[in-house]
């Protein structure tokens, strides 16, 4: 499959004759971003996405105590952004970023469960992050794309991204902990994700972790509110609340400490966002690195307006990466009809208030498989991009920032603090520098120093 050259993907851009791309109709084989398919199957094929957004999205606002519906509502908002500003030529969903938990938790104090108290706390880092990601995507559009692959190789990218997944642990395990009853449904949802990803094919493999919360809290009615094992599911709340209703914005507040904490989370942004790129670039056979810059730059613009309405930040979704593998269609046009359903059903107070009435084990049992996703990707940037083990400097710079994330490793210069996510994250960047730097090459020369 051979990669569009700089004057071939100019000349696809003349042809469009236009900002937006001129979506001609194709209904078979592979269908590139300018294609569209018939309006039918458009409506048919975006639900699809907007569906294999829907478990993640959902779950991680849950997870930091925000608003669902508001998250849900905000994504689609921040899809239509990252459509508008990339000309509609790079298929993408903008979805909720677990990279934000661990550190929203830190920095806003969240016990876990509910409403988040100190959720403006939490807004006002995510907006930092934003401004940094918007800050590094105004250099990339103008400097382009190497320095970014520099400073975050695969050895350094994978070990924040696993030093991010063990550093939640904790908060996974703790929602399962409760007691016997929490701690068997937590398995068990885990249990009905893991049959759901391995035994099913075709979309229903795609949904594993919905079907997992599906599965999870069928067993909490049988057992809880049918037979009597645990507490049951209070439906008060989902009978009283409007089919239609406004979502419940909310404001962010800005404190120094929870942007310091939180802001280093658009490093990953770029990580997660560069992937995309070169992973869609690579499905459809045509490179799209000339449109990273306008990519990150609509990311940061998405999440600081969804950071400003009481969303969560947004990234590009694997999820949706993996429907475009399986389908062959590339059609951003999908992506714009998802966008509009996910803002349709930020409007309905019945579908949030259905989502807050997942039970707590439920959510501990899908926080298990997905933190622990989260860490096991960086085995696969690792494998992927064949990242040397064997060189000392990609050993040790993994081997620190995984016990500081792991361990929560807590640096305090003044009133500042940094938490375990910054603390592997800018060591990561900053060790793995160091130990390739000249003078270290130098040092390898020098008996005793190899």
């Amino acid at each position: 499959m051979s990669t569009a050259t700089g004057s071939e993907g100019r000349a696809q851009d003349r042809s469009s004759k236009g900002y937006f791309p001129r979506w001609k109709l194709k209904t078979s084989g592979v269908i590139m971003p300018e294609e569209r398919l018939s309006w039918g199957q458009t409506v048919v094929s975006g639900l699809q996405h907007c569906v294999a957004m829907s478990g993640s999205t959902i779950i991680a606002p849950l997870l930091m105590g925000f608003d669902p519906n508001v998250a849900v509502l905000f994504s689609g908002v921040g899809t239509l952004i990252f459509f508008v500003i990339v000309a509609g030529r790079v298929p993408s969903y903008l979805g909720s970023s677990f990279a934000f938990i661990a550190v929203v938790i830190a920095a806003t104090g969240y016990a876990g469960h509910g409403p988040n108290p100190n959720l403006s706390v939490g807004l006002g880092g995510i907006v930092g992050a934003g401004v940094v990601y918007g800050v590094i995507a105004l250099i990339v559009m103008w400097s382009g794309v190497g320095w970014v692959e520099r400073l975050l190789p695969p050895a350094v990218t994978g070990a924040v991204v696993a030093a991010i997944g063990l550093n939640l642990a904790p908060v996974a395990v703790k929602a399962v902990s409760a007691g016997a009853f929490d701690t068997w449904i937590g398995l068990a949802t885990v249990l009905i994700i893991g049959m759901v990803a391995v035994a099913h094919h075709g979309l229903w493999r795609r949904l594993p972790i919905i079907l997992g919360a599906i599965g999870g809290y069928l067993l909490v009615l049988l057992f809880a509110n049918g037979l009597g094992f645990g507490t049951p599911i209070d439906f008060t709340q989902l009978s009283a609340a409007p089919w239609l209703g406004l979502p419940n914005f909310t404001a962010p507040s800005f404190h120094v400490d929870a942007i310091v904490l939180i802001a280093p989370v658009a490093i990953i942004l770029v990580a997660e966002n560069l992937g995309h790129i070169k992973a869609v670039g690579a499905m459809t056979g045509r490179s799209l690195d000339g449109y990273l810059g306008r990519a990150l730059l609509a990311d940061s613009l998405a999440t600081i307006v969804a950071a400003c309405g009481g969303g969560t930040g947004v990234t590009t979704y694997a999820e949706n990466i993996g429907v475009m593998a399986a389908t062959k269609v590339y059609s951003t046009l999908l992506f714009a009809f998802a966008a509009i359903v996910s803002i349709l059903l930020g409007f309905s107070p019945k579908f949030g208030a259905l989502i807050l009435s997942i039970p707590g084990p439920v959510i501990g049992g899908l926080s298990i498989v997905l933190f622990g996703l989260i860490a096991a990707m960086a085995g696969r940037i690792w494998v992927e991009n064949k990242v040397d083990f064997a060189n000392p400097a990609n050993l040790i710079t993994v081997a620190v920032a995984l016990t500081a994330g792991a361990g929560d490793l807590t640096l305090k210069f003044g009133a500042f603090t940094i938490g375990g996510i910054g603390t592997a994250t800018f060591g990561a960047i900053i060790l793995y520098q160091i130990l390739t730097s000249p003078l270290a090459r130098r040092a390898e020369g020098i008996p005793g120093m190899r």
